[in-house]
């Protein structure tokens, strides 16, 4: 069963459109407008052995706000479309990610319920073109429109660069555990029996 998702987002500020395969190899094609942006959803795909396509034309002449927002609302909903029903997968992931000064922990939890710890303020005001107030409405949006736990949280690190980077590449590879299939759950992975 191949675990794809197919997600377009039309508003008056962005139009977005995003193919995902959970199984996949780490393929990217990404052009969101905001290249430091394209650069943290590249690394993203190739840490958590996802393919992505996502195309975005955004108010970038605004900010990248919607632009980031929303390309966060559509992942979300493709994350939450290709892991289905969540079958037989291990539906939390953890990963402590080093990344030179940086050392950033990720945990997931699929749950269906929406949640984000983040408790980092960047040094810096921009990376590149990216707002680093944005990472944080990034992975919000994300949580909120999968329908699942994002905690990160930076155990040290100062340089801006690292520790988005090693944010994005921590939140992939905990993805990446959370929706591997394991086929000793039988049904979801739940005392409930459903999430």
């Amino acid at each position: 069963m191949e675990r794809l998702a197919n997600i377009t987002r039309d508003t008056k500020e962005t139009q977005i459109s995003l193919e995902l395969n959970i199984d996949g190899e780490g393929n990217a094609s990404i052009d969101t407008g905001i290249g430091f942006f394209n650069h943290m959803l590249e690394a993203f795909t190739k840490h958590g052995l996802f393919d992505m396509n996502c195309k975005c034309d955004g108010d970038i002449e605004v900010d990248g706000h919607h632009s980031v927002e929303d390309t966060g609302i559509v992942l979300g909903e493709a994350i939450r479309k290709a892991v289905g029903d969540k079958t037989g997968i291990k539906r939390f992931g953890n990963f402590i990610l080093p990344m030179d000064d940086a050392l950033v922990l990720c945990a997931v939890d699929l749950c269906n319920r929406p949640y984000l710890g983040f408790d980092y303020k960047f040094e810096s005001e921009r990376i590149g073109e990216l707002d680093t107030e944005l990472i944080k409405e990034f992975f919000q949006a994300v949580a909120y429109s999968a329908m699942m736990n994002i905690h990160l949280k930076v155990l040290s690190g100062g340089n801006s660069h690292h520790v988005a980077e090693a944010m994005f590449k921590s939140f992939a590879k905990a993805l990446d555990e959370a929706t591997t299939i394991d086929e000793r759950i039988n049904g979801v992975q739940s005392t409930k029996g459903m999430l």
